[in-house]
């Protein structure tokens, strides 16, 4: 099992590289470096004023050559002002002795550069919006795998049944809506004043004044902004659920295939033969290995939670990673958008390595070699 994950975690840090590169390269090219030089300095700059600025500010070498100082295996780069005689350099602080200044500064060092939009390091923005949106993964990954396991397995037990086909239908129908649908039907539905649930119960007096909820008048917050600083049931139930119902229908989906196809196997009939309950035919000999399959689509939800809650976090005006991540990109900040992948690239490969161990663990017929 120790050489099975060193040579997965071998595997994972070369797909890291050549993935970051990839990015590295995109975000990187002359149009995205033009729009940034004029956003920076004068959007009335001309080519070669634009090409200067760029070379000033470590833009201006060859790709691989700074690809390596992003990552931190080739001394930064300085520059040295013909003028004032000021030197500069991406290892220089600002207000800092140049002598002073580590040589290597990029990843490996843990510095991921300078954001340009939030005007401060990188580091310092990341880990808080990280946070966030780990806190809703987690509400929304704790209501949708045991729901969508639920409904799999109630479905995929009695194959063609009204259960089946009625969960079947609720299953597609949650995976067929996106979120960004999901979401603005359930602000209008329990979020509004006028409209929807909440805007009955308010004229029949059931919300508002001395209603269920005191002074609120919607059952639900339509906005998550309060839930930066203080989670409740009021401000975060319908960013959570909206996520939850999009993942649920395709775990849901493969739980029940894989559900229907044991239920056929033939220790199941032989189970059955000896008079076995239907129950302990399900709990004891069914479900194990009817969770296999769906195992690692289970895990693949963590890299598509992390970078999937782009909609929901900018339809609930909640301030995560993945509203950064937009941020980033709609205002070319090089640095924090490439921060922003690196994060979704580890999490992606660090899922896949947990799904591959989980999976012989699950299936001891799967020999390692």
């Amino acid at each position: 099992m120790g050489a099975f994950i060193l040579r997965r975690t071998g595997v994972m840090i070369l797909t890291a590289l050549c993935l970051t590169l990839v990015v590295f390269f995109l975000t990187n090219l002359f149009p995205n470096l033009e729009k940034l030089a004029k956003t920076q300095g004068n959007a009335r700059m001309t080519d070669e004023e634009v090409v200067s600025w760029l070379d000033r500010n470590g833009y201006g070498g060859p790709m691989l050559l700074r690809y390596g100082e992003w990552l931190g295996v080739v001394p930064g780069w300085t520059r040295v002002d013909p003028d004032t005689g000021e030197v500069t350099g991406r290892c220089i602080d600002f207000d800092s002795d140049p002598e002073d200044a580590p040589t290597f500064c990029g990843l490996l060092q843990g510095d991921l550069g300078f954001s340009t939009v939030s005007d401060e390091e990188v580091e310092n923005v990341l880990p808080g919006r990280l946070l966030l949106t780990l806190k809703l993964m987690g509400w929304a990954f704790g209501l949708m795998v045991p729901a969508a396991l639920l409904v799999g397995i109630l479905a995929g037990m009695r194959e063609g049944s009204r259960l089946d086909r009625s969960l079947s239908t609720f299953s597609i129908a949650s995976t067929a809506t996106p979120e960004y649908v999901s979401g603005v039907i359930f602000i209008v539905l329990f979020a509004s004043t006028t409209a929807g649930v909440s805007g009955v119960l308010t004229e029949w007096g059931w919300l508002g004044g001395d209603g269920w909820l005191g002074d609120r008048r919607t059952l639900f917050l339509g906005s998550a902004r309060s839930a930066m600083e203080d989670i409740t049931f009021w401000n975060f139930t319908l960013p959570v659920t909206t996520i939850a119902l999009y993942g649920m229908g395709y775990i849901a989906r493969m739980t029940r295939a894989s559900m229907a196809e044991v239920m056929t196997a033939q220790y199941i009939r032989t189970a059955r033969l000896k008079g076995v309950s239907f129950r302990n035919i399900v709990l004891k000999h069914a479900l194990r290995n009817a969770l296999i399959a769906p195992f690692t689509v289970i895990m693949l939800q963590f890299p598509w939670l992390l970078t999937g809650v782009v909609i929901v976090e900018t339809l609930f005006n909640y301030n995560g990673f993945g509203w950064t991540m937009v941020q980033a990109a709609s205002n070319n900040d090089i640095e924090l958008l490439l921060a922003c992948s690196i994060v979704a690239v580890f999490v992606v490969l660090l899922t896949q390595l947990i799904s591959d161990i989980g999976y012989v663990f699950l299936n001891p017929r799967i020999r390692i070699s």
